[in-house]
């Protein structure tokens, strides 16, 4: 019973209270896990910097590895917990606890499989993600546990997303909080306290996702409110993958191109050096924790949306839709102007002695904050379409920033115009995908309009 009354009251909040509070609410947690996440992906960035420049890009070229495991990640999780939070906005609970149990299970084993193949072929895919032969020897180190820690890193983004999409941010916060405190407080033991230099870092990584893994576990089975994860409610099924693979498929699009584009990006400064490597490295970084924050808005804008969409209220989704893009927007302007000032000071602080480093990294990072405050509305209309099951259009999304545009034009701009063509792929991307983005989310409000229209005339 007493179940019943805190899903009603979750149903309540999600579906009727205002949407600007209940956004910031859900947000708030989202934002924290992000921003923790990505501060230890870049505090893997800081430490491993010191040990050269080398070592460095050895970060960079793993990070690719990283996300592709993210972006399967993602595709089951939030493929699955849009999919249940629509269930549960329709009042379906027993099918949204089949979906939470399929996607955890499906995550284990798919992780068991992808870590096994990589740690068979470690060399070959280092090599294969753009590193020199200089970079080769850190990255092979670095990759070995993160290859052995893929199980329990996919799992534990697909609970994060079950949680969330659940409406209950604050656990999934507490679970990536605590492995990401951990792994900024082991990677200066394991690197320089233990000597294990670039393998320190990846062991005090994969010690943090093996921490964030149990106590997500233990959230989602423990607390009463949550949706647990049991072996006897795994029921795959052809409907049921279609279902996660339709609203699952614009994070695939959207990480997985991303990682494409990374293993690009390497492969084109290859030709410049370890220290055009290094420094695209640590920009990606930097630039990826600013949109973490983004994209952690946009999660807690994510349930609201898919509980409204599955109640028929998309006046209510509409409204949450256009306060994300406007408060995002807002924010990122600001920020844009304060880093554009100090842009050469944020790289110097990871190479401080490596001025080659230094100048690529400025001007790439000055080029990429000029389009900055545009990620707030691509982001929040990909996850629109995505939270309310407009799989191919989301799709389209996420494929464009990272994927349609970015590979073509870093491609093309190392071809004609040399390094400055790669410093400046990523903005025109943005202003390409911010065209196309326009035109996809003005058809979908057009078909909410009509929506609305019908539901009056009945």
């Amino acid at each position: 019973m007493g179940k019943v009354k805190q899903e009603s009251s979750r149903y309540d909040l999600l579906v009727n209270q205002p949407v600007e509070k209940v956004i910031v609410q859900m947000a708030i947690p989202t934002i924290i896990s992000m921003m923790i996440s990505s501060i230890y992906n870049m505090a893997d960035t800081y430490f491993v910097s010191q040990l050269g420049t080398s070592a460095s890009g050895a970060v960079g070229i793993i990070f690719s590895a990283m996300a592709i495991i993210q972006a399967i990640s993602f595709t089951i999780g939030m493929g699955s917990g849009n999919f249940m939070a629509r269930c549960l906005g329709a009042g379906q609970q027993e099918k949204g606890e089949q979906i939470a149990s399929t996607a955890f299970f499906t995550g284990l084993i798919t992780g068991t499989i992808i870590g096994g193949i990589c740690l068979f072929h470690v060399e070959d895919i280092v090599m294969l993600l753009g590193s020199t032969e200089t970079i080769k020897p850190y990255a092979v180190e670095y990759a070995r546990y993160i290859f052995l820690a893929t199980p329990f890193m996919m799992c534990s983004f697909i609970m994060n997303n079950l949680l969330r999409l659940q409406g209950l941010a604050i656990y999934a916060m507490v679970g990536i909080t605590l492995g990401g405190v951990l792994n900024m407080i082991l990677d200066p033991i394991f690197i320089f306290g233990l000597g294990m230099g670039t393998s320190g870092a990846a062991i005090a990584t994969g010690l943090s996702q093996l921490i964030s893994f149990t106590v997500l576990l233990c959230q989602c089975n423990l607390r009463k409110e949550c949706i647990s994860i049991r072996l006897r409610n795994f029921k795959p099924s052809l409907s049921l993958y279609g279902q996660v693979i339709n609203g699952g498929m614009p994070s695939l699009g959207r990480q997985g191109m991303a990682s494409l584009a990374t293993i690009v990006l390497n492969t084109t400064a290859r030709p410049y050096g370890d220290a055009a490597i290094a420094a695209m490295a640590i920009v990606n970084r930097f630039i990826y924790m600013i949109n973490s924050a983004v994209i952690g808005f946009g999660q807690g804008f994510q349930p609201v949306c898919g509980f409204s969409f599955g109640a028929k209220k998309y006046d209510r989704v509409k409204k949450a839709f256009w306060f994300c893009v406007k408060s995002s927007t807002a924010v990122l302007l600001v920020i844009s102007v304060v880093l554009f000032l100090f842009s050469g000071n944020i790289i110097g602080l990871f190479r401080k002695d490596d001025i080659e480093v230094i100048n690529i990294g400025t001007t790439a990072l000055r080029l990429q904050i000029l389009t900055m405050p545009l990620n707030g509305y691509l982001t929040m209309g990909n996850m629109f379409s995505q939270s309310i099951g407009y799989g191919v259009r989301a799709t389209i999304l996420s494929l464009s920033r990272q994927g349609l545009f970015l590979i073509p034009i870093l491609v093309i701009g190392e071809h004609f115009f040399g390094l400055i063509g790669i410093q400046m792929a990523q903005p025109l991307a943005d202003i390409c995908t911010f065209i196309i983005s326009t035109l996809i989310i003005l058809g979908i409000l057009k078909e909410f309009t009509k929506r609305e229209e019908q539901a009056w005339a009945q």
